[in-house]
């Protein structure tokens, strides 16, 4: 573990997310990019590791990349962690920022976790389920680099945020687009996850969702991650925001009935206090590490010599 010392979220940018709590969703695009600038700021000052390789192609297009991280000491033996940022199925990049997304893998590498932040094709370019196949060309390639530098392939695991984490699930539950082998995936991390498709009048991002997905309201339910959750289901770890996007939360909460019903037990669930759908991903990196903690506790439980007992 790394010894560097983390930010401290001041006081002030506290006092600033509570304020905008109660109006999130009137301006959800503004309000992502104040938050996301906010934090900008304070992780220019977090630890970073000291070996980024950046722009590894999985694919032709030029989202078809991906940043690999490595900790100190190099990847040998160490366990991997994909990160598949948001951006509402229409935009996003996995550098939003010079700061966010590289904060993910840059605050698991502080623990020994080789890191990679894979990028998209996105709609309406791509159609459902091209980003969820993107994943699983990515993860070859990721497989293919990090196990040439002797890293544990065993304990690789899928993280995804909003969009994402709906691209990152379809393709962890979805066995048409796995391999003979399986996901090959030793669990998901579902954070702010739109892991159900809805275009409903609730719904501030309905005209992206049919972007990707389409506008027939009948193909939703095959189309949505939520719905290929099944007893053999990878392990998954669900979080999301005290002050989310409308229905972001409620969606998270049917994944995770719907896991409970299929296992038999509920999985790893997390409301994250105060936060909100910019923030639960923006502090990661900084010293606030409730989140973190608690998917390196999820990891760890999870990892093959322990997850048969789960």
């Amino acid at each position: 573990m790394s010894t560097a010392t983390p930010p401290e979220i001041p006081a002030s940018l506290w006092a600033e997310m509570d304020a905008l709590a109660p109006r999130w969703a009137a301006d959800i695009p503004g309000h992502n990019r104040l938050v996301t600038e906010r934090f900008g700021a304070i992780l220019a000052r977090a630890p970073k590791c000291a070996a980024v390789h950046r722009d590894i192609a999985y694919g032709p297009h030029p989202r078809q990349s991906f940043d690999l991280f490595l900790p100190d000491g190099g990847a040998a033996g160490r366990p991997v962690l994909v990160f598949v940022h948001g951006g509402g199925f229409t935009e996003g990049e996995r550098n939003r920022t010079p700061e966010v997304h590289s904060n993910v893998l840059h605050c698991f590498a502080r623990f020994g976790i080789v890191g990679a932040n894979l990028g998209y094709r996105l709609a309406p370019e791509a159609r459902f389920p091209d980003a969820s196949l993107d994943i699983a060309r990515g993860l070859d390639r990721i497989r293919e680099v990090t196990r040439g530098l002797g890293a544990d392939l065993a304990r690789l695991y899928l993280m995804g945020h909003s969009a994402g984490a709906a691209h990152a699930a379809s393709y962890a539950y979805d066995r048409r687009w796995h391999p003979a082998e399986g996901p090959g995936i030793a669990g998901l991390i579902v954070v702010s996850g739109r892991v159900r498709a809805d275009n409903g009048p609730r719904n501030p991002n309905a005209r992206r969702v049919e972007a990707y997905y389409g506008t027939d309201p009948a193909l939703f339910d095959g189309a949505s991650a939520v719905s290929h959750v099944g007893p053999g289901s990878v392990p998954t770890f669900v979080a999301f925001a005290e002050y989310e996007n409308p229905l972001i939360d409620a969606h998270c909460l049917e994944l995770a009935h719907r896991i409970a019903v299929e296992k038999g037990r509920a999985p790893e669930l997390l409301r994250l206090r105060r936060h909100n759908h910019a923030s639960i991903i923006a502090h990661l990196n900084t010293a606030d590490d409730v989140l973190a903690a608690a998917i390196r506790t999820f990891m760890a439980a999870t990892e093959p010599s322990t997850s048969a007992v789960r």
